[in-house]
């Protein structure tokens, strides 16, 4: 499957830069080492893919990556911006407003609409615009269900609307975790395609997946192993 070449030349504006990240976790007496010593960086408009064995420390650097998750060592920089070693409602405010999570599912919250999804995004990222939000649904192919409740969704819809709120507040940097894992190839490729199209407009994309497609849409790959990257 091809995807598009970027429509703007880069200018070499590093917006992700992780130094030497560490996480350790304790299950009874044994220490789990989750990430050892990973160090990432991603370009503006550039698509990394971050790929390993299960249990390798993919979806535990992604979450590190975007302040969901507190390092144990090493320091995380979004668009200049230390999100790593803050308060909580620190890195939740900077994480609003510079980055976008697309999970392989719970993108969305049952009880709202799939506009409100997206209002809810913009408005914690204190970014409402609603032609923004209207644009997003409409070139997602989703302008009709903009009042549908997430149970009232495909799973393609379903993918489709998550990337709608992890693009809602413009970000800087765009986290995908196995988005496309429980997708059919035609939904798929939809939705690697639509990432491809948001890097091309300066954003820089980190995706943890298995996915050959993805694999093969990435700029770059990024191997992890043992909590290392090789």
């Amino acid at each position: 499957m091809a995807y598009g070449l970027r429509l703007l030349p880069l200018d070499g504006a590093v917006i992700l830069r992780a130094e030497e990240l560490y996480r350790f976790y304790r299950s009874g007496d044994e220490e789990i080492r989750a990430l050892r010593g990973v160090g990432l960086e991603a370009d503006a408009g550039e698509v990394v893919l971050v790929s390993g064995p299960s249990g390798s420390g993919k979806s535990t650097l992604l979450a590190c990556l975007g302040g969901l998750d507190d390092p144990d060592g090493g320091i995380v920089r979004v668009d200049g911006h230390r999100i790593s070693h803050r308060p909580e409602a620190e890195r939740a405010a900077l994480r609003a407003r510079l980055v976008g999570v697309l999970s392989q599912s719970g993108n969305l919250i049952e009880h709202l609409t799939v506009a409100a999804n997206v209002d809810l995004a913009q408005l914690l990222a204190g970014r409402r615009d609603r032609g923004l939000r209207d644009e997003l649904l409409a070139g997602l192919g989703l302008s009709a269900k903009a009042r549908a409740w997430p149970s009232e969704l495909s799973g393609g819809e379903s993918a489709r609307a998550g990337l709608a709120v992890a693009l809602a507040n413009r970000p800087a940097l765009l986290l995908a975790d196995e988005p496309t894992g429980e997708l059919d190839r035609h939904t798929e490729g939809t939705v690697l395609r639509l990432i491809r199209e948001r890097a091309s407009e300066r954003t820089a994309v980190v995706i943890a997946s298995h996915s050959p497609a993805a694999r093969r849409m990435a700029d770059r790959v990024v191997e992890l192993k043992d909590g290392r990257a090789t």
